[in-house]
């Protein structure tokens, strides 16, 4: 029995939709030969779309034209723009809109939304933030990172902003579990989304319907499998898979996830490559962690 959460093209957020991280080259341009190759290799490997511009993918290294034909990019190698769900995240709401924009004219199925994280925005300001870029026209997953952006978007804020039409799903990160269950009583229509690696067990028992993935970029076979037996309530397939990757997917809530899954990837034969500045290499202690942990997954056979 296929237990997979359905995807389609009117729901394009749902399933397993990968922040991918950007292969860049040894000068630190970007490589995007091999972004096309990694989107395709991917949705060829058990994941349901893209996301491209989020934290992963370092958009705030990125300049414009960077940032926009990473979108071209995706959609292209994609193949459908429904399976791109482009970060459209910056300091103000218009550039956010403008972003918005562009990801509409690219073809795209939905977009992914922080909100506003130049300062602790009022709950206000946060509505004004997202219905600016709802204005566009696309679905907008909100995204809830308080731990970066200092602004929390709780369940009731979240929905209201679900019942004002502004939002369709959220990315929680938050780490805190329990708010699964009270964001299903006060929006029960508003999409739940996994948003960091190390929680997805918990969060898919409490309902969650996505995944908006980190370490799929190293191994999606085996998170696609994860997700979907944890999704279905498979304990005896997804427990085992959970036990196991667990030493990876937490770094996906650690400060230096963009380089330890780029050092999964490349030690998986995927490019990953360098990170930008200010990202620095990782420290010897934690560069031999992950390489550690990475060589462990190998071994027990995850791809």
């Amino acid at each position: 029995m296929d237990t997979r959460i359905s995807w389609s093209a009117a729901r394009p957020w749902r399933g397993i939709m990968v922040a991918t991280a950007l292969p860049l080259r040894d000068d630190l341009s970007v490589d995007h030969d091999a972004y096309a190759d990694h989107v395709r290799f991917l949705l060829d490997h058990g994941c349901d779309g893209v996301v491209p511009n989020g934290s992963l993918g370092e958009y705030q290294t990125l300049t414009d034209e960077e940032r926009a034909q990473v979108v071209a990019t995706a959609v292209a190698a994609a193949g459908d723009g429904a399976r791109v769900m482009p970060g459209v995240a910056a300091y103000g709401a218009a550039e956010s809109r403008r972003w918005a924009e562009q990801a509409a004219e690219a073809g795209c199925g939905s977009v992914l939304l922080l909100p506003p994280n130049a300062y602790r925005a009022e709950p206000a300001a946060v509505h004004g933030h997202y219905a600016e870029v709802a204005a566009v026209g696309l679905p907008v997953v909100a995204y809830n990172n308080p731990i970066d952006t200092k602004v929390d978007l709780v369940p009731p804020l979240l929905a209201e902003l679900h019942a004002a039409g502004h939002i369709v799903a959220v990315k929680e990160f938050s780490g805190d579990v329990r708010r699964a269950y009270e964001l299903a009583e006060l929006a029960p229509d508003l999409d739940l989304l996994i948003g960091a690696d190390d929680v997805l067990l918990e969060l898919a028992l409490a309902g969650a319907v996505g995944w908006i993935a980190g370490y799929p970029n190293a191994f999606p076979v085996s998170c696609a499998e994860l997700f979907r037996a944890a999704t279905a309530g498979d304990l005896d397939r997804a427990l085992p898979l959970y036990k196991s990757l667990h030493a990876l997917l937490r770094w996906d809530s650690k400060p230096e996830f963009v380089q330890a899954i780029k050092v999964s990837m490349d030690l998986a034969g995927r490019r990953g490559g360098p990170a930008r500045p200010p990202r620095l290499p990782l420290t010897e202690p934690a560069d031999r962690a992950v390489r550690s942990a990475t060589a462990r997954a190998l071994a027990d056979g995850h791809r």
